[in-house]
């Protein structure tokens, strides 16, 4: 991914908290010459070894046939609004304010106790509470479904994460941009209002 050297986020634990917040992932590969993507859910694991995201994808969906033998690449999205040349004190052209991070690594399938975790898990963590569990489902009734899915672990070789939140504007333009976000009524706006704010201490707007 091309990123320009001001919009580049290394901050580790801004990183991972994105990732977590925004974990519904594309996953990317090639098949047959021709770029493939699905989009699905996953598990951010960070240990001393490494970076790890798991998930899983439909059988039914032809591109698990392909994955594993080439690096794929993972896209988290975040937050993204227009940017009005109107809120300059100057000409300028209309641009974009996004929150994006690009991640490759190599993958292998999961199966049996390793994905049924990794299901679990992924219930938990979505559920917040103890009512619905997989454990709780008849064992016949689970086995069943997860014939239909292949798991799969990413060990993240690369990572690259781009934040463009207008840091080429001064502090006058800067502040006029979170302000007039503030004024959309949209989340996204709020949140990349937020963003810049954070990115810039002592912004106003």
């Amino acid at each position: 991914m091309y990123i320009p050297k001001l919009y580049r986020q290394e901050d580790h634990v801004e990183i991972m908290d994105f990732l977590r917040s925004n974990n519904f992932a594309a996953i990317v590969s090639s098949s047959g010459g021709l770029p493939t993507a699905t989009h699905t859910p996953v598990e951010i694991i960070e240990s001393e070894g490494g970076l790890l995201v798991c998930g899983h994808i439909s059988r039914a969906n032809p591109q698990w046939k392909n994955l594993g033998s080439e690096e794929v690449l993972l896209i988290f999205q975040g937050a993204h609004t227009y940017i009005s040349p109107r809120w300059y004190d100057h000409v300028n052209v209309p641009t974009w304010n996004y929150k994006i991070l690009h991640l490759y690594g190599r993958l292998r399938e999961l199966q049996g106790q390793e994905l049924f975790d990794l299901l679990s898990r992924l219930v938990k963590n979505n559920e917040g509470g103890d009512e619905y569990q997989l454990e709780k489902l008849p064992p016949e009734y689970v086995q069943q479904q997860i014939k239909g899915i292949f798991g799969f672990a990413i060990e993240i070789t690369r990572l690259d994460a781009s934040y463009k939140l207008s840091q080429n504007r001064d502090d006058l333009n800067h502040a006029s941009i979170i302000q007039h976000l503030q004024e959309r009524p949209d989340e996204a706006s709020h949140e990349i209002a937020e963003s810049m704010r954070k990115q810039r201490p002592g912004s106003t707007g």
